[in-house]
C-alpha cells in the first residue's frame, strides 16, 4: 500500500517535471511568516498586499474549480491558501499533482472567505519541494512512543506539544546563558576526548585515535578541565555541553546527555546554593528547603546512613529516599565516601561541603566546595584508582596531569553541575529526559 502511494507520488512529480517545472528550485520568495500574515491580516487585507509565503501543505481539499490547503511553516503558524481555476493559470497541473506534505511558494491578497477563515488568494503557486512519501494520518500515543523518538522530524511536525517542549528547552538555555554571562562568568569549551575519564563517578565510552596510535574516552564530565582553568586565573567559568556515560537508559538518564558545569572562585557552597536559587527559581516555582543528608536518610530509610556499607550507600540512597523528595529540596553536608571531589566539611570531617538540589526524587543540581588540598587529593584518586584496578569500571582515574595543575595552587572555589535534560523535564512536566532530547539514544533497528 505505501509502495503504491510512494509510486503515485512519483508520478506526480514527474508530470510536474515535464511541464518543465522544477519541483527542487534553490531559490523562493518570501515575504512574510504565515505567523506575520496571521498577526498583521487586518492591515494586510485592507491594503490588498500581495504577499509571499512558503510552508508546507497539511490540509488539501479539492471541490470542483477550487480547492483548500492548509499551508504551515516554521513560525507555528497556519493559514488557508484558496486556489480558483478562473484565477490560476496553473490550476489543472496543480489540482492533479499537489499532495500533502509537499513545500509551496504562494503569492497573493489575503482575504476572509465566507465561513471567515483567514486565507491567502492565490495568484501564483508552485511546488518547491514535492514530498514522495506521505505522512502518517496518526502520530500519537503509546505504541508509537519509539517510532516517535526514531523519528523526531515526523514527531515536531505532527505534535505541536512535542515541538513547543523543545523550543522551550532552547529558551531555558539560552536563559541561563545569558544570566550567568550578566554576573561575570565566562563560557569555555573544554576537551571531549579525554586521555584519562574523571570528573564523575562512571563508565566511559572508549575510542582510539588512529594517528596517534592512542585510546582516548568520551568525556563523562567536563570538571577536571574547568578547575584547571580555575588555576590559570579564570575566576569564572561555565560549561554547557555533552558529556557521555556508558550506563543504562531509563527515565532520567540517557548515554549522551547535556550538562552546565560552573566554577566559582573564591566561593563555597552555601553561596553557591544562594546563587542556584536565584539562577534556577524561576524554572522551579514553590518553597525550596534544605536538609541534611543524615537526616533525610534516617527519615525515609529508617537508617543511620553510618551503619550502611560505603559502598552501598549511594544505592539506597537513590533507591529509599530521593523518590520521596517532591519539593524543590537542598540536601547538604554528604558523607565524604559519596563526594571524593568536595571539601571535607570544617565541623565534621566525615562529611562534605556539598549539595544536591532534588526535585520530583529527581537529581537536578549538585555542587560543593571544591577540594583543592593536593595532598590530600590524590589520596582520594589513589584510592579511586586502585577500587577500578579491583574491577570497578565506574571508579574514577588517578589523573597526574590534573594532580599537578593542583600542586601549583588552585583558589578556594565552588563548583556545581546542572542535569539540563532533568531540569527541561522538569519544567514542561515531561514524562521522562527523551522527550526533551531531540535524537535520544536508541537500540538501531
Amino acid at each position: 500500500m505505501l509502495e503504491d502511494l510512494i509510486k503515485e507520488r512519483l508520478k506526480k512529480k514527474d508530470a510536474l517535471e515535464k511541464l518543465g517545472l522544477n519541483v527542487y528550485p534553490a531559490r523562493v520568495k518570501r515575504s512574510h511568516l504565515v505567523a506575520h500574515a496571521v498577526k498583521d491580516f487586518a492591515a494586510l487585507s485592507k491594503k490588498k498586499t500581495k504577499v509571499w509565503l512558503t510552508g508546507r501543505l497539511l490540509g488539501l481539499r479539492v471541490q470542483g474549480g477550487v480547492a483548500f490547503a492548509d499551508l504551515a511553516d516554521g513560525s507555528g503558524a497556519k493559514i488557508q491558501i484558496v486556489l480558483a481555476k478562473a484565477k490560476l493559470p496553473n490550476f489543472q497541473a496543480l489540482k492533479d499533482n499537489l499532495d500533502i506534505g509537499d513545500f509551496v511558494e504562494v503569492s497573493g491578497p489575503l482575504f476572509k472567505t465566507k465561513k471567515g477563515e483567514r486565507s491567502i488568494e492565490a495568484k501564483t503557486l508552485r511546488v518547491i519541494v514535492k514530498s514522495v512519501r506521505p505522512l502518517p494520518s496518526v502520530w500519537h500515543g503509546l505504541s508509537d512512543i519509539e517510532e516517535r523518538f526514531r523519528k523526531r522530524y515526523l514527531d515536531l511536525l505532527l505534535n505541536a506539544d512535542v515541538k513547543s517542549k523543545l523550543q522551550k528547552r532552547s529558551q531555558i538555555v539560552q536563559d541561563i546563558r545569558n544570566s550567568l554571562t550578566l554576573e561575570g562568568f565566562l563560557e569555555v569549551e573544554t576537551p571531549s576526548l579525554q586521555a584519562i575519564p574523571g570528573g564523575a563517578k562512571a563508565r566511559p565510552f572508549k575510542t582510539h585515535h588512529n594517528a596517534l596510535d592512542v585510546d582516548f574516552y568520551l568525556r563523562i564530565a567536563p570538571e577536571l578541565y574547568l578547575k584547571r582553568l580555575l588555576i590559570g586565573g579564570m575566576e569564572r567559568v561555565f560549561e554547557i555541553g555533552k558529556s557521555f556515560r556508558n550506563e543504562g537508559i531509563d527515565r532520567d538518564h540517557n548515554p549522551e546527555f547535556t550538562s552546565l558545569e560552573l566554577y566559582w572562585a573564591y566561593q563555597d557552597y552555601t553561596g553557591l546554593m544562594k546563587f542556584t536559587q536565584k539562577l534556577l527559581k524561576k524554572f522551579i516555582p514553590g518553597k525550596w528547603s534544605m536538609v541534611k543528608f543524615a537526616d533525610i536518610f534516617k527519615k525515609h530509610s529508617g537508617k543511620d546512613y553510618k551503619q550502611v556499607n560505603a559502598s552501598d550507600l549511594d544505592e539506597v540512597f537513590k533507591k529509599e529516599v530521593r523518590p520521596k523528595i517532591v519539593e524543590p529540596t537542598f540536601v547538604i553536608d554528604y558523607p565524604e565516601s559519596l563526594m571524593a571531589l568536595a571539601k571535607l566539611h570544617e565541623k565534621d570531617r566525615s562529611l562534605t561541603e556539598s549539595f544536591q538540589l532534588i526535585v520530583n526524587g529527581v537529581e537536578i543540581v549538585k555542587g560543593f566546595s571544591e577540594l583543592n588540598d593536593p595532598v590530600f587529593q590524590r589520596d582520594q584518586m589513589e584510592r579511586q584508582e586502585k577500587d577500578f584496578r579491583a574491577g570497578d569500571e565506574e571508579s574514577s582515574r588517578k589523573d597526574e596531569d590534573f594532580l599537578e595543575a593542583l600542586e601549583y595552587g588552585m583558589p578556594p572555589s565552588a563548583g556545581l553541575g546542572i542535569g539540563i535534560d532533568r531540569l527541561v523535564a522538569i519544567v514542561t512536566k515531561a514524562h521522562a529526559v527523551k522527550e526533551i532530547i531531540l535524537f535520544p539514544t536508541l537500540r538501531p533497528k
